[in-house]
């Protein structure tokens, strides 16, 4: 019987951060959240280019992080999960400035240079992963022009990065590590071979570890800057938060797909073993390690972005748009609206989106939205075409046949998105829970801590008893 008890899970995405406690008592099918902090994040331009303030990052989350211990002082551990990707480079104990923004240009002109040294289709058979240009081994191609790899004893990605401050540890988190493209898809460590081929030194990888792992205590002085219990140790999660949410997702078996809604869309199905065939290449499918050594079989689509980022263009000029307001004016639109390719480069950039939807209308000799419902009902109408078109890819390139698609984090609350998505995709929509990202966190902590056993299907249930789901049933259009 596993005993009760809280830990504390610190949630880092591209746009806000959280610091939330969770409480868990498996035997009593008790799993709840206590949302302690929340502060936003973003990119930062400096001269240099798109940057992560880091340091102001740390600042907050240890304020929140202060916060869980004065209202639980029984919190046990403490677990890291954020964006993948993204590094920050040390020398000795040192960061090396502020670690570039997966968004900053210089990434492009290096892909050129790493597919000159090994094609993508190599790549692909050995790390298994889909073209991104902005995946990690692109960005050290570019960090190498500039030198500042040469100056590094060590490269952390960011949640292990944030996990080094905490506690002075070097640890990489398997799950995160698979993103970077450095990592063998078949046996789950660095590719020394591959490290080699492209030049970069083999000395900054830290040594992998599993989710679930003990990473070290708290520092002294840390702790004490905390108010927080000595010995008070810090535990390796699904450290990519789309592996911390996957955990979450309350699926059965294998007849399900997952949507993690969030800045990006990850829609795909969890596999035993990867899937590096030529026909996943080039569906850009990708393998990414999960917890207790499931691959996260997955495609990225732009997702919730190309939503946000209109509006926060919108809002350039001293306009407030309130969300549910523009959202039921979207779902009030009765005339048909374009459907773009959610998935186009020109949208990853952060700036006119609206314009940048037009601009690929008036390519396409189709019309452009007219007005910001228009706008907002046509991106709605893109992503759910774009996630219903990835999970038949996912089902056919894997051989699941997938009877339900779980949508978790933020857009599950998107009720035009999950409506339109079941009609698109004509399979039934499981919508929430909201913070799976961070309940997927609580959990890998509370089975390390006891508070919860069992492999993943047990800790799903746990999720599905605590946070029913919302039912969509497709309807014909």
């Amino acid at each position: 019987m596993s005993a009760a008890g809280a830990v504390a899970a610190v949630d880092l995405g591209a746009t806000s951060g959280r610091v939330i406690v969770g409480h868990v008592d498996q035997s009593a099918g008790r799993l709840d959240l206590d949302h302690v902090a929340r502060f936003p994040n973003g990119p930062v331009r400096l001269a240099s280019g798109l940057h992560w303030d880091v340091t102001g990052l740390y600042r907050d989350l240890a304020n929140g992080l202060a916060e869980a211990f004065r209202r639980e002082p029984g919190v046990r551990s403490i677990g890291v999960d954020s964006w993948a990707v993204d590094y920050g480079l040390l020398r000795g104990d040192r960061l090396i400035g502020e670690p570039f923004h997966y968004r900053d240009a210089r990434n492009e002109a290096a892909v050129e240079r790493v597919h000159a040294r090994v094609p993508f289709a190599e790549l692909y058979r050995r790390n298994g992963l889909q073209f991104l240009p902005f995946n990690t081994l692109y960005q050290l191609a570019a960090e190498q022009r500039g030198g500042w790899l040469d100056l590094a004893d060590s490269l952390l990605l960011i949640p292990d990065l944030i996990a080094f401050q905490l506690t002075g540890a070097r640890l990489s988190e398997r799950t995160n590590a698979s993103t970077t493209g450095l990592v063998d898809v078949s046996t789950g460590e660095w590719d020394d071979a591959l490290i080699a081929e492209l030049g970069l030194p083999a000395s900054v990888f830290a040594p992998l570890v599993e989710p679930g792992a003990s990473v070290g205590s708290l520092r002294p002085e840390v702790a004490n800057d905390l108010g927080a219990p000595a010995g008070i140790e810090v535990v390796a999660v699904g450290s990519h938060d789309t592996a911390s949410a996957v955990v979450a997702v309350p699926m059965r078996a294998e007849s399900a797909a997952y949507i993690s809604c969030g800045t990006w869309g990850l829609v795909g199905v969890e596999l035993e073993r990867p899937v590096t065939t030529d026909a996943a290449r080039e569906a850009n499918f990708t393998n990414e390690g999960g917890v207790d050594g499931r691959v996260r079989f997955l495609h990225n689509v732009m997702g919730l972005w190309l939503l946000s980022e209109s509006v926060r263009w919108w809002e350039r000029d001293g306009d407030t748009i309130d969300l549910p307001e523009l959202l039921a004016a979207a779902a009030s639109v009765t005339a048909p609206v374009t459907v773009f390719d959610a998935n186009d480069p020109r949208f990853m950039p952060p700036g006119d989106l609206p314009g940048r939807i037009a601009e690929w209308c008036a390519e396409h000799g189709v019309p452009a939205p007219q007005n910001r419902a228009e706008f907002a009902r046509s991106i709605i109408e893109s992503l759910a075409e774009a996630f219903a078109g990835a999970v038949r890819s996912a089902s056919v390139l894997s051989g699941v046949d997938v009877e339900t698609i779980h949508v978790v984090g933020g857009g599950s609350l998107n009720e035009l998105l999950c409506q339109r998505t079941a009609d698109r995709s004509g399979l039934p929509v499981l919508a929430g829970p909201v913070e799976a990202t961070a309940i997927g966190n609580v959990l890998v902590q509370a089975r390390a801590q006891g508070f919860a056993s069992g492999d993943l299907e047990s800790l799903r249930a746990l999720v599905a008893q605590a946070f029913a789901p919302r039912r969509y049933e497709p309807v014909a259009r």
